[in-house]
């Protein structure tokens, strides 16, 4: 039996998985899906970007599970990589949905060089919180009215400690079982760091046609890909 451990991206929490959550549970599985401190019902907890990656490493260890695919989106694969280091012959596969990746000593701003005063511009006027995106945001995305409504209603101002601090990382990302999922309705090339990753032998790339967010847009594909890059699909 697998152990799907999901952490949704920027704003969201682990409700954004609920459509995800039946198909790998079908399948037989365990499935945890995650929210990190700051968010959803975690708001209010004080968090940094290690508070981050020590929240999935914490569960994955408290809850003394094996055989754990990591599954991190957008912002959460920043922490996902890192906590995917520390949990050591516990680790399965990490799999990186349509996300930034970790690099040692950069931050999620860093990989944002034309966005990055802007962001910062907007936590700084947020009160230390990157506001959420606006309905308007999510156009061109694959996604319905209901899916976004959805989105926006759920979605809580995202720390934004965890977005400047730097990525502690141990030793390669390479090195890592891994799959990229990239979504082709949100640009059709991964960006160049992944792209350098995706050279090794470890990684492996799997396209969706869709948009950033396929939790909501095509949760059962997602629910498919994911069980493929488990090795657990029927």
């Amino acid at each position: 039996m697998t152990n799907f451990v999901l952490v949704a991206g920027a704003w969201l929490g682990s409700w954004a998985w609920n459509d995800v959550l039946p198909d790998l549970r079908a399948d037989g599985h365990a499935v945890h899906p995650l929210t990190l401190s700051g968010l959803a019902d975690k708001q209010g907890v004080a968090a940094g970007q290690q508070t981050h990656v020590e929240d999935i490493v914490d569960y994955v260890e408290r809850l003394d599970l094996h055989d754990v695919v990591l599954v991190g989106h957008s912002y959460s694969g920043i922490p996902a990589g890192q906590a995917a280091e520390r949990i050591g012959d516990r680790l399965a596969r990490v799999v990186f949905v349509d996300s930034d990746v970790p690099a040692d000593g950069e931050s999620f701003v860093s990989g944002w060089p034309e966005g990055r005063p802007r962001i910062e511009a907007a936590i700084a006027a947020n009160d230390g919180f990157w506001p959420p995106l606006t309905a308007a945001d999510f156009a061109g995305q694959g996604l319905g009215d209901e899916e976004i409504a959805r989105i926006v209603a759920g979605a809580a101002p995202h720390p934004g400690a965890t977005l400047t601090e730097p990525a502690v990382l141990r030793g390669p990302l390479g090195s890592l079982p891994a799959t990229y999922i990239k979504c082709l309705l949100d640009g059709a090339e991964p960006s160049g760091d992944v792209a350098a990753l995706l050279k090794g032998d470890r990684w492996e790339l799997v396209t969706m046609e869709t948009g950033h967010w396929p939790m909501f847009s095509r949760p059962r594909e997602l629910a498919r890909v994911l069980l493929d890059a488990a090795g657990t699909g029927r």
